[in-house]
């Protein structure tokens, strides 16, 4: 064999490497990224736990539960588990401990050892929205033994994915409990009875406008015949911000619109338009945290201070389950204030964020919309003609129409597989 020819051969056994290289790496490129669990976490107590963990992507799952001894099985396509040393090893609530591994060629598991029997209340994946990673919650709560004997081996229905761009509601996050064919809508017309709100400088009163706005609201989402709608109030009545929380959560909404009309004392003559407030623990700037605490005064003026009380929202919830509430929150405040843009004058940065007391139902996604001013002379006339009350509650009926189409649109395609559980670890 001459030089040349040799060269030649190692010219091809090179090549050959290279190309092999090069189509390993293509391959590799093409093959999905394995999901990423980076955190998780148990909360609660003997009554109610939840279990939570952060993924890198949302998954699809399975739930099953084992009688003797009782374990909750959960089930996952490949999943790579980069957990801190020692997790699962600590007792909380229902849990007594809990480990996880790759159980079978593509597939992941985690078992969650129970201290009692148990019921799953809500499971559901969040996608990752902004810094927030994806996450998988799964709420159970204390059930007899014959009724958790009774779910032994079966596979819990998996609810669907939630997206960044669906919204979510109380059917998408249930699985096992009742289907509600229509959404859940709760309007809140603000203040009533003794707390009169905001007055114009014409002497309109907030408690009024506010009522006769939500009134005619419910008219028009009542017409689409797609929704089941409620008040907190359809009456001048005064009911404590705490007690319109619970009648939102009580009616398993989907969805609180509490409807106000703004006041200020600075700048009467520039200060106008309409604005959209979700719950924040910081406020976005000081107009928003001022809202916050004259709203808050409510139920004060009717001689119930609640300020000492315990939050509606436990500090585990506050944590946890609040989160995927604030993303859906989020979500209908961007759609509302892009069909407002369109229906009438908004201020500046109409998307804010403050402490409303009314807002902080953990499971309940809530918006707090200010018509306007009272105490601008123009919004306090337009606020009482019925051309600018029929505009505006076009605007939030469609607003309200589209967030829950874009879910109906959207739960189809993203409906995930249910498998049968195993029976072992």
């Amino acid at each position: 064999m001459t030089i040349f020819t040799r060269t030649l051969c190692g010219v091809a056994l090179i090549a050959a490497v290279f190309a092999g290289t090069v189509g390993l790496r293509a391959e590799e490129a093409a093959r999905p990224a394995v999901p990423v669990a980076r955190e998780a976490r148990v909360a609660g107590d003997d009554t109610r736990t939840r279990f939570v963990m952060d993924l890198s992507q949302a998954v699809p799952f399975t739930v099953s539960v084992l009688a003797d001894p009782h374990r909750l099985v959960i089930d996952f396509p490949e999943v790579r588990f980069d957990l801190p040393e020692g997790a699962g090893a600590e007792a909380r609530g229902l849990v007594g401990a809990w480990r996880f591994g790759l159980f079978a060629k593509g597939k992941s598991r985690i078992v969650l050892d129970l201290r009692a029997p148990v019921a799953v209340d809500k499971v559901f994946v969040l996608p990752s929205v902004s810094e927030q990673p994806a996450r998988f919650v799964l709420d159970l709560v204390k059930t007899s033994r014959s009724a958790f004997l009774a779910k032994a081996g079966e596979a819990t229905a998996a609810a669907p994915v939630a997206s960044a761009t669906t919204p979510g509601n109380k059917g998408d996050r249930l699985a096992g409990g009742k289907v509600k064919h229509r959404p859940v809508i709760v309007i809140d017309p603000g203040h009533g009875g003794i707390d009169t709100g905001a007055a114009g400088t014409g002497g309109t009163l907030e408690k009024a406008v506010v009522l006769q706005f939500s009134r005619l609201l419910k008219k028009k989402l009542d017409a689409l015949d797609r929704y089941d709608v409620h008040m907190t109030r359809d009456t001048d009545i005064f009911i404590p911000l705490r007690e319109r929380v619970e009648i939102a959560r009580s009616l398993e909404a989907d969805l609180l619109v509490s409807i106000h009309a703004d006041s200020v004392r600075i700048g009467r003559d520039q200060v106008r338009g309409a604005g959209v407030y979700t719950l924040s623990e910081t406020a976005s700037d000081e107009i928003a945290a001022a809202l916050a605490e004259r709203e808050n005064r409510s139920d004060i003026i009717a001689g119930i201070d609640l300020a000492d009380e315990p939050d509606v929202v436990t500090d585990i919830l506050i944590d946890l389950a609040r989160q995927e509430t604030k993303t859906f929150s989020h979500l209908f405040a961007r759609t509302l204030v892009g069909e407002l843009s369109g229906a009438a004058k908004m201020v500046k940065n109409p998307h804010r964020s403050a402490g409303f007391r009314v807002l902080t139902a953990h499971d309940v996604p809530s918006t707090l919309v200010e018509l306007g001013y009272l105490s601008n002379r123009l919004d306090e006339k337009l606020m009482t003609t019925r051309e600018w009350r029929e505009r505006m509650s076009s605007a939030i009926s469609g607003a309200i129409d589209r967030y829950f189409a874009k879910r109906r649109g959207k739960s189809a395609a993203l409906r995930l597989s249910v498998t049968p559980g195993a029976k072992a670890d």
